[in-house]
């Protein structure tokens, strides 16, 4: 074996061994010649061993690194798909719960207005009946000035003078009443499409204002919490495609959280509207409550988290809030808050909606 064009005369050599396989071998070899001894042979060979330990201990703790590695990746996989099917699954009980509340909300409103429309229908012919009869009661005081004594004391007894104005007057209001029973009926006609899936205009407003509705027992005050007002400052928006049930959800989500905050501190909700760079509309809800700590702000959309009692939330309605704005909308929703300032939350979606930025599925 020649080594610089000199041939070698002496050599000895070992193998090197892991787990009884010869991965390699030591080789200590000179150009002079040497009588190389038993001892130097043990000597070699004992290097060799502790080589092969070397090597073994390096290819394991290689391996530990890889499977360290492996064994990382897999964990965070299977965590991030733990937590989209409790996501998904919380998203689909509380898209039934809604669902649900929809169907009997529209059921209501349904049989609410079929005896409505009956009272709507027959008030007008109510009032001409009643201006009927108190023109001809007029006419017979004009022709024949001097009743019966009977008759007298009659006109005396029921006061006709003030059922001839308040008569009118009481059809008139019935008439107010009915409106507005119509107009709660629309209302909640509005909301309760909760399960229509598709994207089609609607006006943001009503959405808000049904919303509202539902919530309205919440606002009123008693013994236990104060009235909270409401103040709309609504802008001048276009109608905006989009899916106006799921919409309504993020709004019953955000203004339910403000009433539970508002029960400890403050009593007034705001909601603005506004159109931005011309083709988004901006919905803001602000309330002046006592705020939300950043810690807990960054955990808002997370599934499952919540800051209240057992059974009194169940951490899905900002988590889903923001499934429907950002993943369904194209959207983006963001809170800013400071303890003891108030919270708001500002939604920010586009007036269409660009089809390739939103989910091919139509229900959550």
């Amino acid at each position: 074996m020649p080594y610089n064009d000199k041939p070698i005369n002496s050599l000895i050599c070992v193998p090197l061994k892991n787990k009884e396989e010869v991965i390699a071998a030591i080789a200590v070899g000179s150009q002079a010649r040497i009588n190389y001894t038993t001892e130097d042979l043990k000597v070699l060979n004992i290097f060799a061993v502790q080589a092969a330990l070397a090597i073994e201990k390096a290819l394991l703790y290689e391996q530990s690194l890889n499977a360290a590695k492996s064994a990382q990746k897999q964990a965070k996989e299977l965590q991030q798909t733990l937590d989209k099917l409790q996501q998904t699954q919380a998203q689909l009980v509380h898209s039934e719960k809604m669902s649900s509340l929809g169907q009997m909300v529209a059921g209501i409103a349904h049989e609410i207005n079929n005896p409505v429309n009956f009272i709507k229908g027959n008030i007008s012919y109510g009032f001409n009946y009643a201006q009927d009869l108190i023109d001809l009661i007029s006419l017979y005081q004009e022709n024949y000035p001097q009743p019966i004594t009977e008759i007298e004391e009659k006109i005396e007894d029921i006061n006709l003078n003030f059922i001839k104005q308040d008569f009118v007057q009481l059809f008139n209001s019935m008439k107010v009443g009915v409106n507005r029973i119509k107009d709660i009926v629309r209302s909640l006609g509005i909301f309760s499409h909760l399960d229509k899936a598709e994207i089609k205009p609607v006006d943001i407003h009503e959405g808000i204002d049904g919303t509202l509705l539902i919530l309205r027992h919440r606002l009123d005050g008693n013994e236990k919490r104060k009235s909270i007002e409401i103040v709309k400052e609504y802008g001048e928006i276009p109608l905006v495609s989009c899916y106006a049930g799921q919409l309504n959800q993020v709004f019953m989500n955000i203004i339910s959280n403000a009433i539970d905050a508002l029960q400890e501190k403050g009593n007034l909700i705001l909601i603005r509207t506004q159109m931005i760079e011309n083709n988004w509309v901006n919905i803001s809800i602000i309330d002046n409550g006592p705020g939300i700590a950043e810690d807990i702000q960054k955990k808002l959309y997370d599934p499952f988290f919540t800051t209240k009692e057992v059974g009194k939330g169940t951490g899905l309605g900002m988590a889903i809030s923001y499934q429907i704005i950002v993943e369904k909308h194209g959207g983006v929703i963001k809170c800013l808050s400071e303890l003891g300032k108030g919270t708001e939350f500002y939604i920010q979606i586009p007036i269409e909606p660009n089809q390739e930025n939103l989910s091919k599925h139509s229900e959550i």
